[in-house]
C-alpha cells in the first residue's frame, strides 16, 4: 500500500508542477518521467495491463472500423493481414529486443498512420504484449483523429515546455494493452524537436517502460527532414508504401536516404489481392471496395 500512496502522491506532484504549452520553444529542463507502475497498474506481462492513472477515454468502435481500423467486428481479412505483418516484425526485432520501431514512407498519403496503429493493435493482441503509440508527426498530427481521441496536449508539449508525459498518454477503452502519446499541437520546429538531445532521451526511456512492450512512432513522409533526423534513435524502419501509386524510383530514393539504418522492410499498402492491377484513383471509394485493399510485407 505505501507504493501506492508514494506513487499517487508523486502523480498530484507532477500535476501541481504543470505549466500550460509555450508556443515558443523553450530551454526549460521537463520533470523526469514517472515509472512505469505510477502510469498503470501493471498485472504482469501474461495477462491485460489494468490502468489506474492513465487516463483511459471510451471510443466509439463504429467510427474506429469506419476508419479502417483492426477492431472488433472490422473486415477478417485486413485483421488476418496484419496478424501476418506482425508475425514477420517480431520475428526480426523480438530476440534482439529491437522494440523501438519507426514508420514513415516516401510520399505523403502511402498510409503510414493507419499501418502504425493497426500494427500496433495486432501487437496488443499477443498474449503478454503491450504497445505505446506515439505520434510523432508533429507538423499534422492525426493518429488522435484515426482514434476518436479528443485532442489534448502531448509530445510537442512536453519537448517544449515540460508538460508531464503521464498526464498526456490516453488508454483507448476498447483497445487492451495499447496506449497512446498523442503529439498534442502542430509546430513548425518538428525537426528541431525531434532531433533534440531531450527526444532522444525520452526515447531510451520509453524503450524499457514496460518489460515487453513495442514503441511504434509515426513519422512524417522522407519528403521532410522529420524521419530523417529521427532515424538513428530508433531499433528499427518500416518503411509504407501504396502499390500502383508510389513510384520505384521513390522507393528507391527512400530506401538509399536510410541505407545507415536498420531498415526492417517495406508494407506495400492498399493491394488488390485478387488482381495484378490495382486501382489506385481513390483510396478507399466504397465500402465493398475498402475490403480488397490490404497490407502485403515486403523484405
Amino acid at each position: 500500500m505505501s507504493f501506492i500512496i508514494n506513487a499517487l502522491e508523486k502523480a498530484k506532484s507532477l500535476h501541481r508542477q504543470t505549466v500550460q504549452p509555450d508556443p515558443a520553444l523553450s530551454q526549460a529542463s521537463p520533470p523526469p518521467l514517472p515509472h512505469v507502475d505510477e502510469v498503470a497498474g501493471f498485472a504482469g506481462t501474461s495477462g491485460e495491463i489494468h490502468y489506474t492513472h492513465t487516463r483511459t477515454v471510451t471510443v466509439d468502435l463504429d467510427r474506429l472500423r469506419r476508419n479502417r481500423l483492426m477492431v472488433a467486428g472490422s473486415d477478417e481479412s485486413l485483421g488476418e493481414a496484419y496478424r501476418l505483418l506482425r508475425t514477420h516484425i517480431l520475428q526480426r526485432t523480438k530476440r534482439e529486443s529491437r522494440n523501438t520501431l519507426m514508420v514513415t514512407g516516401p510520399l505523403p498519403n502511402e498510409g503510414k498512420t493507419l499501418t502504425t496503429i493497426n500494427l500496433a493493435i495486432a501487437i496488443a493482441h499477443k498474449v503478454g504484449q503491450t504497445v505505446l503509440v506515439v505520434d510523432g508527426d508533429l507538423r499534422n498530427p492525426s493518429v488522435h483523429r484515426y482514434l476518436d481521441l479528443p485532442a489534448g496536449p502531448g509530445l510537442v508539449d512536453y519537448l517544449t515546455s515540460g508538460y508531464p508525459i503521464a498526464e498526456s498518454l490516453v488508454h483507448p477503452e476498447s483497445l487492451a494493452n495499447l496506449v497512446v502519446l498523442p503529439a498534442g499541437r502542430s509546430t513548425t520546429h518538428a525537426v528541431e524537436l525531434l532531433s533534440s538531445p531531450l527526444m532522444a532521451d525520452l526515447v531510451r526511456e520509453l524503450k524499457h517502460f514496460y518489460p515487453d512492450r513495442y514503441v511504434l512512432f509515426d513519422l512524417p513522409p522522407l519528403l521532410f527532414a522529420d524521419a530523417l533526423a529521427f532515424a538513428p534513435l530508433v531499433d528499427g524502419i518500416i518503411l509504407v508504401v501504396e502499390a500502383g501509386s508510389t513510384p520505384r524510383e521513390e522507393i528507391t530514393r527512400a530506401l538509399e536516404t536510410l541505407k545507415e539504418f536498420p531498415v526492417l522492410g517495406c508494407v506495400l499498402n492498399k493491394i488488390n489481392p485478387f488482381g495484378l492491377s490495382y486501382d489506385y484513383r481513390h483510396s478507399y471509394p466504397d465500402r465493398d471496395s475498402r475490403k480488397r485493399f490490404k497490407p502485403s510485407w515486403l523484405k
